[in-house]
């Protein structure tokens, strides 16, 4: 019987001791895979990179846009108008043309 006791405390300490390193073991392994196919991952780099090239695309049309409307704006300005522009958009909102016009609508 004492040899049994003495074995279950040996086995028992073992088994402790082992423990500890399992359980580091096994975190650092979460870790690991977590870093790798986490959301923020390795793994998740290439999507972040197609959707930064995404946004880029975007942004360029809108900073095309943004300019357009600029010029648009710049053409209209009350204190120096481009008479053109200012004929051209009062006869479109009006439909004010003469009889021997003919208006081409470019939208």
């Amino acid at each position: 019987m004492a040899l049994f006791s003495r074995l279950r405390f040996q086995f028992g300490s073992t088994l402790t001791s082992a423990l500890i390193p399992a359980v580091v073991i096994a975190i650092v392994l979460a870790c690991i895979g977590y870093a790798i196919l986490g959301p923020k991952g390795i793994l998740a780099w290439g999507d972040y990179s197609r959707q930064a090239q995404e946004r880029t695309r975007e942004l360029q049309i809108l900073q095309a846009q943004q300019a357009a409307l600029a010029n648009r704006v710049k053409l209209l300005d009350p204190r120096h108008a481009d008479r053109d522009m200012v004929e051209e958009l009062v006869r479109r909102n009006l439909g004010v043309t003469h009889p021997d016009e003919v208006v081409i609508p470019t939208r």
